[in-house]
């Protein structure tokens, strides 16, 4: 079979679900118009970024393609006099700003097509819808019995994963759907490997899994065919949205949030459980639960997109719980994925934020009891709970399953072992990007945690503290220097004192300053001046303490407080 004859080699190495972020950083005025220079990064590195500019038209054509969500954006509107003032640049980039975290924000806004083209144009170029078209052709001049009825346009999330209603030319009433994708960063199993693993895909069968017509794969990409369900998804059923509708369309706007009943809940959550149980057994990796992959046949549930971890596509919840370092085994993401597929069917809508802190009135108090063990704070840190834990808990494990065909899927020992080795390579990737993702949180904390007011005041009064510390010792430096100065000459330049004056503090304590020079003898014939003996004061142990108090001796000496004395004089001749 000649399938898509001359592909590109390869795997894709772009993950689309790394979120990007966009910063207008500055504003230039041109003559007729404004342009915003935008620093958009993906991930967490800084070193992942460049800069793109766009007018004020761009962002309203983005918008005007947006409008098909039915969500009100925050765009800033329009102005025709005055927009090239100042003063109204400035506040334009605030709202354009604050509009740009909204749609890098939203979910499904920030992996769609429309909103990556616009951040990073040279990573998404390429006309995705064309490219698959060109490829699905070659396959039906292999298989002409195949024929196309229309393009789906939109209908799924992912960018580079195309869909098409398709017929059979010999059952003409008969509705399929054939996908087309490129392979994804997380391919790992040899071209030889996934081939086959691919083909062995249409000979599962299991009560609980969507059967698949026929697929193929080659060096590049997959074509996967199955029966179309007028029914839709499950997604669609909790949205009441129609199937063949865009994907922005459907979900991101319900016009009516409503989950499903008690017992739908318990029964389609069984019924997922019991299937992800089985693949796990069978060291068949999945990874990609959402209520989206879940199609339903009357009351039956059955998983979709099997092939999607053969050919390496990252996870739709991928952003969330690669933050959480604990979530690092495929196991543990199916199980965290179907903490947000049973929250969906609870509420009629997914979470506002994960980890969710408390969780609305539920039909039981059951199903409060899931979600606490996947979604709170305290399941992240500690794990998640295992399939067969889950389905001992009482929402589940009174629920009577009564279809009664038997699975069949055997997976040859070489390709388990395959299976293995690419899960592995898997969950590694993302153990290294959570621990990337780690050490910048930390960072980004310890930043918020030094520019935050009281750890401002903190470093303020320590820098006081610490400038009157060096004033201090810049002080006693300057006496220290003027001691020496003294001490250094003739015993004839020490400073005089007044007769009466004071005896200076001794420094005998101080073993590293050399003592001072007595002061000179009095003449013989003066009288004692004072009968008063200063106190000499206790060893200092500090030195520069000692120069302090000298030349603070010094510095305060005031004659008015000598005290006066009385003389009596011998000298005269003394008369009999």
């Amino acid at each position: 079979m000649a399938f898509m004859e001359k592909p590109p080699a390869g795997k894709v190495l772009l993950d689309d679900t790394v979120p990007l972020t966009a910063q207008i950083e500055a504003s230039q005025s041109l003559h007729s118009h404004t342009e915003y220079i935008i620093r958009v990064q993906r991930g967490v590195s800084a070193e992942n970024s460049w800069q793109i500019v766009r007018r004020y038209s761009d962002f309203d054509l983005l918008n005007n393609s947006l409008q098909i969500s039915t969500l009100s954006l925050p765009l800033p509107p329009k102005k025709l006099i005055g927009n090239m003032e100042r003063e109204f640049i400035a506040e334009r980039q605030k709202g354009l700003q604050a509009y740009l975290d909204v749609i890098t924000t939203h979910h499904i806004l920030s992996n769609c097509e429309l909103v990556k083209k616009f951040l990073d144009p040279n990573s998404y170029s390429v006309n995705y819808t064309e490219i698959a078209l060109q490829h699905v052709s070659m396959f039906f001049r292999s298989e002409p019995k195949w024929e196309v009825v229309e393009p789906l346009k939109d209908i799924g999330w992912r960018i580079r994963k195309k869909y098409f209603l398709m017929k059979n030319k010999n059952q003409p009433k008969e509705r399929l759907m054939l996908s087309w994708a490129d392979l994804g960063p997380d391919k790992y199993l040899s071209d030889k490997d996934l081939q086959y693993a691919v083909k062995l895909l249409s000979s599962c069968s299991h009560p609980y899994i969507y059967k698949i017509t026929f697929a193929t794969a080659n060096e590049s990409s997959v074509l996967v065919i199955r029966p179309f369900s007028e029914k839709g998804t499950l997604k669609d059923l909790i949205y009441k949205a129609k199937p063949k509708d865009p994907f922005l369309k459907k979900y991101c706007n319900p016009k009516k949030i409503q989950g499903l009943e008690l017992q739908q809940i318990k029964t389609y959550g069984r019924q997922i459980l019991e299937v992800l149980k089985f693949l796990h057994e069978k060291g068949f990796p999945y990874g990609h639960l959402h209520s989206a992959n879940v199609m339903l046949d009357g009351d039956t549930c059955k998983l979709l997109d099997l092939e999607n971890s053969l050919l390496g596509l990252p996870s739709f919840y991928r952003s969330y719980f690669s933050q959480f370092r604990k979530i690092n085994t495929l196991e543990g993401i199916d199980v965290h994925c179907f903490g947000h597929l049973l929250y969906e069917m609870t509420y009629g809508r997914p979470p506002d934020t994960v980890p969710v802190d408390s969780f609305p009135p539920a039909p039981s108090v059951f199903v409060v009891s899931v979600l606490e063990s996947i979604l709170t704070c305290e399941a992240m840190k500690n794990g998640m709970p295992t399939v067969s834990r889950l389905l001992q808990m009482p929402l589940f494990s009174d629920v009577l399953l009564t279809n009664s065909e038997k699975p069949q899927f055997k997976i040859p020992t070489k390709l388990k072992e395959a299976l293995k080795t690419s899960k592995e390579c898997i969950e590694k990737r993302l153990t290294e990007e959570q621990k990337l993702i780690h050490q910048h949180r930390r960072l980004t904390r310890a930043q918020s945690h030094h520019g935050s007011e009281e750890e401002k005041k903190k470093r303020k009064i320590l820098a006081r503290k610490k400038s009157k510390r060096s004033a201090y010792e810049s002080g006693e430096e300057h006496s220290a220097k003027y001691s020496n100065s003294n001490n250094s000459g003739s015993g004839a330049s020490s400073p005089l004192t007044s007769p009466s004056s004071p005896t200076p503090p001794s420094t005998a304590g101080a073993s590293s300053i050399p003592p001072a020079p007595p002061p000179p003898p009095l003449p013989p014939a003066a009288p004692p001046l004072s009968t008063e003996v200063p106190t000499q004061p206790s060893p200092q142990p500090n030195v520069s303490a000692s120069r302090g108090a000298l030349l603070s001796s010094i510095q305060n000496f005031q004659k008015g407080t000598l005290k006066k004395t009385q003389t009596c004089d011998y000298s005269a001749p003394r008369i009999s």
